[in-house]
């Protein structure tokens, strides 16, 4: 694959991280919204494979830094929640019952992560999150289905000629 592929699909899983990340269903606490980039990143990661992942997600917690629409705290979460998506993606070897529980089990993993952090609320944190784990739960085998066509359909297309 050309390095020219490579750098503009990371840079498209970026801006889409970036864009749905910013995008949270509300919750009765304020800060413990759910971003809607979970059930994406998960696809990300089970269709074009850790590495794009990765970099797209720490490009996306850059850009959020930037942005000030993210703060440290934030970012070492997501980073968690990146980690396990991806280290169950690997033990499952992609396999769709893996693709529906990664996010649900990092969202867990990361809002328990958070208790710890803040010192109190584990179980409420959790509890808060369940209607966004239900959605990446739906969301995410159906989003991974239509990026691994889409990566399929790339892969055995022809490349086209430049006309001068």
């Amino acid at each position: 694959m050309s390095q020219i592929r490579q750098i503009t699909e990371i840079g498209i899983l970026t801006a889409m991280i970036t864009i749905l990340g910013a995008i949270k269903i509300p919750n009765l606490v304020p800060g413990i919204e759910f971003q809607l980039s979970a059930p994406l990143a998960v696809a990300i990661c089970a269709a074009f494979g850790f590495k794009k992942y990765i970099i797209s997600g720490c490009l996306s917690s850059l850009i959020g830094l930037a942005l000030g629409t993210q703060n440290f705290l934030s970012v070492a979460i997501a980073m968690q929640f990146r980690l396990v998506v991806g280290f169950l993606l690997w033990i499952c070897k992609n396999h769709m019952l893996g693709v529906i529980l990664s996010g649900p089990i990092a969202s867990t993993v990361a809002r328990l992560t958070l208790s710890v952090y803040v010192g109190k609320g584990a179980l409420a944190m959790v509890m808060l999150a369940v209607p966004g784990m239900i959605f990446t739960a739906i969301m995410a085998p159906i989003m991974t289905a239509v990026f691994k066509k889409v990566v399929s359909m790339a892969i055995y297309s022809a490349p086209r000629k430049v006309v001068r």
